[in-house]
């Protein structure tokens, strides 16, 4: 066997024992790897609840982890998201996915629940249960100076997971975060406080030889690629190179999404950032972009915040302090919290109360949070269930109860219509538009029009999938395609494939998604934005004009996305459609 070990882990926490399954190659082949095969085994527990001791916890790696294809040391974690109630799941960077396969392992899955708070320890085909009793209630930053990981790669929970907030995040590697889906409370409610993993082995790659020139190929594009690798590109400046950007299009979310341009925007980007920290590459094991930045203050590493940080606690909730937006990035990771859904709610909070942050409010209220104290304990819930307690629902800016990121979408629809129809919740990585809509890659778009965005979805969902699956980062498709990673699949596995084959790979991924879904009770009714986009225009201005979104050609465009998904009128799965993919099929 080629390109996968052919092992998955299976830990069962309650009788603290495992057993490993060996699948089929053909099976491999089918979900091979990352979202792919966690949607695998999230079906077959998707009726139970979250927080359910049978629900599965899901790490995979895929095929092309371990292996020199550009940017594959990425890992995808998947469960049901307690936030929402949907598919929750998250790609992270760090060395866990590679120290995984090296250990000899495509994948882990967790079931059951522990009586008291442990530690896992896995060091190529050797699982140890440890007690963490005594780390339980550290943050994650004091769990890695305690464990000290070294070459192993560590992933653990923080006070807000243990502390049950809706959106806690899982880090890994000290400066990597699994988020927006909460994936940490569902570690915490099994009572895993950390993971660590280590491997001495190799994998194996059918053609090296032709992996290197298809590497080679990939890493040409990626050169050529001014958005990546240019002096204003993710390399040099991290994703924070979006905010300029953002702010020129005025789409930048400001005031809890009330208005698309921030004023002082211009002395808050990631010049601003480099300027006083002086940042320095960093980046997923393997990787050659690197966009991971770490800066130093007072002789002490700090990462940098990510675009969506950047945006969300500056223009979102009115601060203009990047020193602020810093420490609130800090302590998100070090307490396990979502960035994105933390700044949300707090927006959503000042919307309703019309109260402002000071520098010490609004760090206090991140402890409040993380720790369940007075008001903190609300806010952890999300914006969705904050706003309805609080009498204001209309105040949540969020989809399916995930806060939105940091793309209006008044100024791009087909960001519009991937944040509706996204399998998750509100997130940009689903379809991710903007690369089409804002960078122009791999084509141009109107960003203004609905105009072929429906079929544009469908294919960008099914590529992102199975790039979440082989497993690739989605940076890198803004200067390589599928074509190149066909070529790489097909030397690392040997398996014979095309960029249509894994097209193919992708839709059916998908598809179990909606499944997955739909037996939780979603239907065409939550696939919606917020009322306050067809209701409230955006911030015009410099020949820009960002009006509301027209609700008729919304709920077309939606219309038509059902017809090319393969979708009912409500927004259901089709049993033919299903079979025709090869899954399983219950009735809904």
């Amino acid at each position: 066997m080629y390109g996968w070990t052919g092992n998955i882990l299976v830990i069962d926490l309650t009788k603290k024992r495992f057993e490993i399954e060996k699948p089929h190659l053909d099976i491999l082949n089918r979900y091979v790897g990352g979202k792919g095969f966690g949607g695998r085994y999230l079906r077959e527990c998707a009726n139970l609840a979250w927080d359910h001791p049978d629900m599965a916890f899901c790490i995979f790696t895929g095929p092309l982890t371990g292996s020199i294809s550009p940017t594959s040391g990425r890992a995808h974690m998947v469960s049901k998201s307690p936030l929402t109630g949907l598919v929750g799941d998250s790609s992270v960077g760090g060395k866990l996915a590679t120290r995984m396969k090296r250990a000899g392992w495509d994948g882990i899955v967790i079931k059951g629940k522990s009586k008291t708070p442990v530690g896992i320890t896995i060091k190529d085909n050797l699982v140890e249960f440890k007690d963490a009793t005594g780390l339980w209630g550290l943050d994650t930053q004091a769990i890695y100076k305690k464990i000290r990981p070294g070459r192993q790669s560590l992933m653990s929970i923080g006070p807000a997971a243990e502390n049950g907030v809706l959106y806690s995040s899982i880090m890994v590697d000290q400066y990597f975060a699994a988020g927006r889906s909460g994936l940490g409370l569902c570690l915490a409610q099994k009572k895993i406080k950390f993971l660590l993993v280590d491997g001495t082995g190799h994998c194996k790659v059918k053609d090296p030889q032709k992996l290197k020139t298809a590497r080679e190929d990939i890493l040409r594009l990626t050169a050529a690629s001014p958005a990546l690798m240019g002096q204003f590109g993710f390399t040099c400046l991290g994703t924070g190179a979006v905010y300029d950007l953002m702010d020129n299009r005025r789409m930048m979310p400001t005031d809890n999404f009330c208005r698309t341009r921030f004023e002082p925007a211009s002395k808050l980007n990631a010049a601003a950032y480099t300027k006083s920290y002086a940042p320095k590459k960093h980046g997923c094991l393997g990787c050659h972009i690197l966009c991971k930045k770490i800066g130093t203050k007072n002789k002490a590493s700090i990462s940098m915040p990510e675009f969506e940080t950047m945006s969300h606690f500056t223009a979102l909730i009115g601060c203009m302090d990047t020193t602020l937006v810093v420490k609130a990035n800090e302590l998100c990771n070090h307490f396990g919290m979502d960035t994105i859904s933390a700044a949300s709610t707090l927006a959503c909070r000042r919307e309703i109360t019309g109260l402002d942050y000071t520098f010490e409010t609004l760090l206090s209220l991140l402890k409040d949070i993380a720790f369940g104290k007075g008001e903190g304990k609300r806010l952890g819930l999300g914006a969705k269930q904050y706003a309805k307690k609080m009498g204001q629902p209309q105040a949540a800016m969020a989809v399916k109860g995930m806060e939105l990121p940091a793309y209006d979408p008044r100024g791009a629809y087909g960001m519009a219509l991937g944040y509706a129809l996204s399998t998750r919740g509100g997130c940009h990585l689903r379809a991710y538009p903007i690369s089409h809509e804002i960078f122009r890659k791999p084509v141009a778009t109107d960003r203004f029009s609905f105009s072929g965005k429906a079929r544009i979805i469908k294919i960008a969902e099914d590529m992102n999938a199975i790039v979440d699956s082989l497993i690739a980062c989605k940076f890198t498709f803004f200067a390589a395609g599928l074509e190149e990673y066909a070529s790489i699949y097909e030397a690392v596995t040997g398996v014979e494939t095309n960029a249509q084959d894994l097209l193919k790979k992708g839709e059916r991924i998908y598809y179990n998604e909606r499944i997955i879904n739909a037996l939780n009770g979603f239907t065409a009714k939550d696939d919606d934005l917020p009322v306050r986009f067809f209701m409230e225009p955006g911030s015009s201005g410099n020949n820009i004009l960002i009006p509301p979104i027209d609700r008729n050609e919304f709920l077309d465009a939606r219309k038509k996305y059902y017809g090319v998904r393969g979708l009912s009128t409500n927004g259901l799965p089709k049993k033919e459609k299903a079979i025709s993919l090869g899954l399983l099929w219950n009735n809904l």
